[in-house]
């Protein structure tokens, strides 16, 4: 619409571009700057200063309307000239306008880029001559009424002041007054909606009569504010005098037997002498001041805090290594390398008790027992145990307390803990270290990078307390699910130790061993229900996926609960669950199969990915479309490295057309629709290159892909294999899956230390070091010229030095 718009002038009727403005009237012959920041006022104004337009301002009843229609209109507003406009930001621009005329609204359109008035000019009707001796007279009353105002408010400017004591047109104070004066927005549109000077005249004097009468009241308040005040220092003063008079008279015991509570105290800490110099000061202030005071309410919480800290309070350190693997295998199955990491902690500190206390960083999905370990390694040491949780903390007072100058101060949560603990060395855990938000009031993750420091801790300074605590002797366990998302520095200072997924086997013993006789405590079925090994199983295969145990857990115990009402109504006196029964408790199977490629398909190939929740299969599927433009489609939402990883595999199969029996003319006209399945899923990484490529070729080729193999790795230009993270994740998502092989980069033979034996013994890994070795062993049948399909065999990561780099020509035996 804008491009189409005209002012013109019909029978006295204008169509301009309006502005909708809030809180705020114009009126005309009056200098006036705002800001304008809503999309169609902003259009109206750059509209009206490129056809040199004029725009209509008109007042909105509601100022939360974001959208004004005419209904949402005054009736009357100003017409304006655009004197100036000053852009302040992207969506802000400040203007200066003058107020020409008034006029009435009759029409609003609001179906383009901003909205479009039919406006008529409305006059104010002048007074009549038989009128003008009452018009003189509400002239002197308006002065009058304006004297009144400025003696109640002498800001008022000068100029203000001058152009209205020096005025006796009554047309121009009737204008100017409500223009220049702060009364409300919607007193201004009433005199601007009246249209008589006589009219305007009345209304005019009892807004300003209204508006004397609120300052007086406004006075009357600020009087009784200040008397007040005079009170209170005069009772503070009374106060004193009476504190004075008791003390001569023997007669404060009070206050004085309370100091004297405090310095014993103090005494009894054995400090250093600056600690102890500074807390005697507190109670020296403590006792100068009236029991009434705030500031000694202040005081007293001050040094009660200070008073509760465990100083010089320790707990011994049960070092027996045999005790301690005995708790850590109760308490947990499976985890060996953080129960190893722990017995060498214990070691250590045996040989040496003066060593500084370590911080150990946990890392792994949900639900494989990051946190509970931390209550099992606390009672093997001894120690008293207190848990931080981390997440959502986003102020940096949180971490290191508040100043006591603020209302309400207090201290951090590493104090609070270390008073709740009782005890100088306690282990300390702070929960989803990986959760921390930083905003305006700082950054908490920064504030733990003293207290995690073994180098610095020992002179921890919390704002409240405003003085060094010794935090070395505490055992600091950190827990995460994204090493990424912790800030390096704050990385650096911690041993980081990864918990890896669980095993269908893990799980099973986890089950058997924990889960279900603490919900058979719990729900009141001891001896009662039994579960079989298919009925384990069974949960763990159809009704949960997952890195840890968490739903597990909830799963048997909802089929406890169904059980539980069996044996409480009386159907039956024991319940044994089994595999077969379980879709009668629990409903049909809930876990669906991944979409993989299970029966040698052409164009799919199952790749693997790396979630901070654990290892995912990450399918990838090619389709050509013949008689094309030679365009490539890339949808599942991937990211920049992933879409360049396509490019690659596409480069690649270009070169490379002729050893797969591509034909090459085909290839330059045809379409190619690459997809990563589970579209709402960003996925991101280099690692997806072979599958890519392996998925590509096999469409090209026709070479069906086969549907055991599980692969991952980065590619290059030139079809070099090269090596990513999370093989163990990935290897886990590739046996959950039933996977028999897998072909990882060759660099990653060292990565299968830390793959899980379970996995090892199920899984075939086969190291690449190039494409030609990936299509080799992934593609059904090579259709290669010079060389048939290799034979392959498991590889130990000794052997991997003996793997020749190249797979044009594969030699008997060699792993391809």
């Amino acid at each position: 619409m804008s491009e189409k718009v005209t002012v013109k002038v019909e029978r006295s009727v204008l169509h301009l571009p309006a502005i909708a403005l809030r809180g705020l009237v114009v009126f005309p012959n009056n200098l006036l700057h705002f800001e304008v920041g809503r999309e169609k006022s902003i259009a109206a104004v750059e509209w009206a200063v490129s056809n040199n337009s004029d725009v209509f301002l008109v007042a909105q009843k509601e100022m939360k309307v974001e959208d004004p229609k005419a209904a949402d209109l005054y009736t009357y507003g100003v017409v304006a000239e655009v004197k100036q406009v000053m852009r302040v930001s992207d969506d802000l621009v400040r203007v200066l306008v003058e107020g020409k005329y008034r006029a009435r609204l009759s029409e609003m359109e609001d179906d383009g880029s901003f909205l479009l008035a039919t406006v008529r000019p409305a006059p104010v009707r002048m007074a009549k001559p038989e009128e003008l001796p009452e018009a003189d007279v509400l002239v002197r009353n308006v002065k009058k009424s304006f004297d009144d105002l400025l003696a109640l408010n002498p800001h008022i400017g000068k100029d203000v002041v001058f152009a209205i004591t020096t005025s006796t047109d009554a047309a121009f104070l009737s204008e100017y007054i409500p223009a220049n004066l702060l009364f409300r927005f919607e007193d201004k549109q009433a005199i601007l909606d009246e249209g008589t000077l006589m009219g305007r005249l009345h209304l005019l004097i009892e807004k300003m009569h209204r508006e004397r009468r609120m300052l007086e009241i406004d006075k009357e308040i600020a009087q009784k504010v200040d008397e007040a005040m005079d009170k209170n220092q005069r009772d503070y003063y009374l106060h004193e005098q009476l504190h004075m008079i008791s003390e001569e008279l023997g007669e404060d015991d009070d206050t004085t037997a309370e100091t004297e509570e405090y310095r014993r105290k103090i005494t009894a800490l054995h400090l250093d002498e600056d600690r102890e110099k500074k807390l005697l000061k507190e109670v020296d202030r403590l006792s100068k001041m009236q029991s009434s005071n705030q500031e000694g309410t202040v005081i007293r919480t001050y040094l009660d805090t200070c008073l509760d800290l465990p100083w010089n309070t320790f707990t011994e350190d049960d070092l027996d290594i045999a005790k301690a693997q005995r708790v850590l295998d109760r308490d947990h199955y499976g985890l060996k390398k953080v129960k190893d990491r722990i017995l060498e902690v214990l070691a250590v500190r045996k040989l040496a008790p003066d060593v500084k206390g370590q911080i150990i960083c946990l890392v792994g999905p949900p639900g494989v027992g990051k946190t509970s370990i931390a209550r099992s390694i606390a009672e093997s040491l001894n120690r008293k145990y207190v848990r931080i949780s981390l997440g959502g903390v986003r102020d940096e007072a949180e971490i290191r307390g508040h100043r006591r100058t603020y209302i309400g101060a207090m201290p951090g949560k590493i104090i609070n803990a270390m008073i709740s603990a009782k005890s100088s060395n306690p282990l300390m855990l702070l929960d989803e270290i990986d959760k921390l938000a930083g905003d305006f009031r700082g950054d908490p993750a920064a504030a733990l990078l003293e207290a995690l420091d073994p180098e610095q801790n020992s002179t921890f300074n919390d704002h409240f307390i405003d003085m060094p605590f010794d935090l070395s002797h505490v055992l600091f366990i950190t827990t995460a699910n994204d090493l990424s998302a912790i800030p390096g520095p704050l990385r650096d200072r911690m041993d980081v130790i990864e918990l890896p997924s669980y095993t269908r086997v893990e799980k099973y013993n986890i089950a058997r061993k924990h889960l279900v006789p603490k919900q058979l405590d719990a729900c009141g079925l001891t001896g009662k229900v039994t579960f079989s090994q298919s009925a384990l199983y069974g949960i763990i295969d159809g009704y949960t996926r997952e890195a840890g145990v968490r739903n597990l857990e909830r799963t048997i115990t909802s089929v406890l609960r169904k059980c539980a009402r069996k044996i409480a109504s009386g159907e039956a006196e024991n319940v044994s669950v089994t595999g077969t029964g379980l879709e009668k408790l629990l409903g049909p199977r809930m876990v669906k199969p991944e979409f993989l490629n299970r029966t040698n398909a052409i164009g799919i190939a199952n790749g693997l990915a790396w979630t901070s929740i654990g290892g995912e299969t990450l399918p990838i599927e090619v389709q050509v479309i013949d008689n094309g433009s030679g365009k490539i489609t890339v949808t599942g939402s991937l990211g920049d490295v992933m879409k360049e990883s396509a490019q690659l595999a596409i480069t690649y199969a270009r070169v490379h057309a002729a050893e797969y029996g591509i034909d090459s003319e085909r290839l330059k006209k045809c379409d190619l629709h690459i997809h990563a399945p589970e579209g709402a899923v960003p996925k991101d990484g280099p690692s997806a290159g072979v599958t890519l490529t392996t998925a590509l070729i096999s469409c090209l080729s026709g070479i069906p892909v086969r549907g055991d193999v599980a692969m991952t790795g980065e590619i290059t230009l030139h079809g070099n294999v090269l090596p990513i993270g999370g093989l163990r994740e990935k290897s886990m998502a590739a046996y959950r899956e039933g996977m028999k092989t897998v072909l990882i980069p060759k660099d990653n033979l060292s990565d299968l230390y830390e793959v899980d034996d379970e996995v090892k013994k199920n899984i075939e890994f086969l190291p690449m070091s190039n494409l030609s070795q990936v299509l080799a062993a992934a593609l059904l049948k090579p259709k290669t010229v010079s060389a048939g399909h290799p034979r392959t065999r498991k590889v130990k990561p000794a052997e991997a030095a003996v793997l020749p780099q190249t797979a044009e020509k594969p030699q008997p035996g060699a792993v391809c």
